[in-house]
């Protein structure tokens, strides 16, 4: 029960905690009202960088979502040229995740990374159909059990300003296993052929354990 009303941190959220707590302190020996202010947005970032423990489905005939937030877009569309996938159809489904979301990100599938490829770029509202190709991006190309392209892309968004990839290329990787974190306001693109979405726009969704879509 406490692990659900404390959970673990991710580590990236240490040193922002850390300041957070020492800013509080601060503030309250000149402003109680600041000290205030400081001790909620110190919560605010425990809460931010939370990584509960997930528990996926662990089947092949399913993906799972990627990101916790709010399916954006689901449509069918070529790969990303970055990956050389341009001439290829994929469905894709886009999952916007707000400051209040977990952004711990993680693989929709049993695989192995056969390709990881980072692109610098800009900071629009990740909400925003331009952010897929505009923002500061990774790309994470895995090959399923059946030997099928899935694409997992992290997109920075307004207030993100760092991508932390945590797997590398040919590493194996099992259903739901944390591939990284986005700091701040951020989504997640996933593109994949041969499942049916099982989502829906607006639908909200929990990493690692939403089922995304089906064979």
């Amino acid at each position: 029960m406490l692990d659900k009303i404390f959970p673990k941190i991710h580590p990236e959220g240490y040193k922002f905690l850390v300041i957070a707590v020492v800013l509080t302190i601060f503030l309250y020996f000149f402003s109680s009202f600041l000290g205030l202010l400081s001790l909620f947005l110190s919560v605010w970032a425990y809460y931010f960088f939370r990584d509960p423990e997930r528990i996926s489905i662990n089947d092949d005939n399913y993906l799972v979502s990627p990101a916790d937030g709010l399916v954006l877009q689901v449509y069918e569309t070529l790969g990303p040229k970055e990956l050389g996938l341009e001439d290829k159809k994929f469905t894709k489904v886009s999952i916007f995740m707000n400051v209040f979301d977990c952004h711990v990100n993680r693989t929709p599938c049993n695989g192995k990374i056969s390709e990881i490829v980072y692109k610098p770029g800009k900071f629009f509202n990740a909400s925003l159909d331009k952010a897929s190709e505009d923002n500061e991006r990774n790309y994470y190309k895995i090959i399923n059990s059946q030997g099928e392209d899935v694409i997992v892309v992290q997109i920075a968004g307004l207030l993100a300003r760092r991508i932390v990839c945590e797997v590398s290329k040919d590493q194996n990787l099992k259903q739901g296993d944390k591939i990284g974190i986005i700091r701040f306001g951020s989504r997640a693109d996933i593109y994949f052929e041969n499942y049916i979405p099982l989502v829906k726009v607006n639908q909200k969704t929990i990493a690692g354990e939403t089922l995304l879509a089906k064979k």
